[in-house]
């Protein structure tokens, strides 16, 4: 096992570690395969979830799990692509609106299709009869016990990566 995968017991595996590896690799992978298309993996969580209904930016920065100053930044970035619209919300005046432009259903199509493929690359590293219930725990967690976040004064940050 790679180093740090052991907890302080040094036998059970550094959950911890573990989901934080694996994390960070996955997005970085996610941020190089989109970057052709030009987007963000904040942004395609946002033109992928948007293009499903009509939802506040609250409601998709809930969904994608994007802080407001962020989400305001990428919404800013989507619509001076042509890749989104906001308008102002028929019931809630304060409220804007997002809505995918074609645009930006064509772009999330692709990212999509690239998406898959990585997906299913990286799960190609897990034996077919351990994917299934691979997936049915991570869900699980995300659904259950790891579905909110613990507030605290001192949240964890991830040091960024430094282009050598």
């Amino acid at each position: 096992m790679t180093t740090g995968t052991s907890g302080p017991d040094g036998a059970t595996p550094d959950l911890m570690f573990l989901m934080s590896w694996a994390t960070h690799a996955l997005a970085q992978e996610h941020a190089a395969a989109l970057s052709d298309l030009g987007i963000s993996t904040r942004a395609y969580c946002v033109l992928d979830r948007g293009r499903t209904g009509e939802f506040t930016q609250s409601q998709l920065g809930d969904m994608c799990g994007i802080d407001k100053t962020t989400m305001v930044v990428t919404l800013d970035e989507l619509e001076r692509a042509g890749l989104v619209e906001r308008r102002t919300s028929t019931t809630d005046r304060r409220a804007r609106i997002v809505t995918v432009t074609p645009e930006g259903e064509r772009l999330v199509a692709e990212a999509r299709r690239i998406v898959a493929r990585l997906q299913g690359d990286i799960l190609d590293a897990v034996p077919s009869r351990d994917r299934r219930i691979f997936l049915d725990v991570l869900g699980r967690l995300v659904d259950g016990r790891l579905s909110t976040f613990v507030q605290t004064d001192r949240p964890a940050r991830r040091r960024s990566s430094r282009a050598a």
